[in-house]
């Protein structure tokens, strides 16, 4: 006698393997879509940062036991005096992929007479030498208002500093700090808003904030393949005879 009722007889290998398999896949998507609220959450904490009015600094005296992940995308007002002739240069990139260097100068704080590092930003490489922009190298007591950053990881693929030479792929506040013979810098640097200089140069407002956030798209890709992955588990059993056929 023949049963109308559908069946199914999976075989036991790829039956397992696309057990496995699908296991990854899913785990891979469900992984995404926590990145994807973790991300949301951080985007939404750098605009509020941003969108904060400016505030002082934490005093010298915090600086040891300061994390500046925490300090990051804060609005600082910063008062003090530059140290013009401890000028540090960060090998950078202005509009239209032009050359240059973003010009890093120590500011000693009025109050407490600690020294952030300043990025003050950008010149051409042809403007380099402070000699051509001699307006720009401001005396006396200023204030800049500026964005508070971290300092930054070495890629793997990022060019060695060159101490010697003053020229520098990564902006790290100690470390640079340390090469100018500063002693003892701010663990974190900023860099200024687009106030513009006394000549023009340097100009300011370089911060960017250009957080990618693919992590839907990713979670999509791997739960596709997953639906992918099972479709072709399906119609191999069916073209081996296994499923939707009739039992004799």
């Amino acid at each position: 006698m023949v049963s109308g009722n559908p069946y199914f007889r999976p075989l036991l290998w790829p039956t397992v393997a696309t057990v496995i398999a699908l296991t990854i896949l899913i785990g891979l998507g469900l992984w995404q879509i926590e990145r994807l609220h973790w991300k949301l959450d951080l985007i939404a904490t750098i605009d509020a940062r941003m969108a904060a009015p400016a505030a002082p600094p934490p005093a010298p005296s915090e600086w040891a036991g300061l994390d500046p992940k925490a300090l990051e995308y804060h609005h600082l007002r910063l008062t003090g005096t530059f140290r013009h002739d401890k000028e540090l240069y960060y090998f950078s990139q202005g509009e239209e992929g032009v050359a240059g260097y973003d010009v890093i100068t120590p500011l000693v704080l009025t109050n407490g007479g600690g020294i952030v590092l300043v990025d003050r930003g950008f010149v051409p490489e042809e403007m380099k030498d402070p000699a051509l922009r001699k307006a720009g190298q401001v005396e006396g007591v200023v204030t800049v208002i500026g964005v508070a950053r971290a300092p930054q990881a070495r890629g793997q693929f990022t060019v060695d500093d060159d101490a010697r030479r003053n020229i520098w792929f990564t902006r790290d506040p100690r470390t640079m700090g340390a090469a100018v013979g500063l002693g003892a810098v701010a663990p974190f640097y900023v860099e200024a808003d687009a106030t513009p200089n006394p000549g023009d140069w340097p100009k300011g407002g370089r911060t960017r904030v250009d957080i990618r956030n693919e992590h839907f798209q990713y979670a999509l890709t791997w739960f596709g393949l997953a639906l992918g992955l099972l479709a072709v588990y399906l119609f191999y059993h069916r073209s081996q005879g296994r499923i939707g056929r009739p039992k004799a």
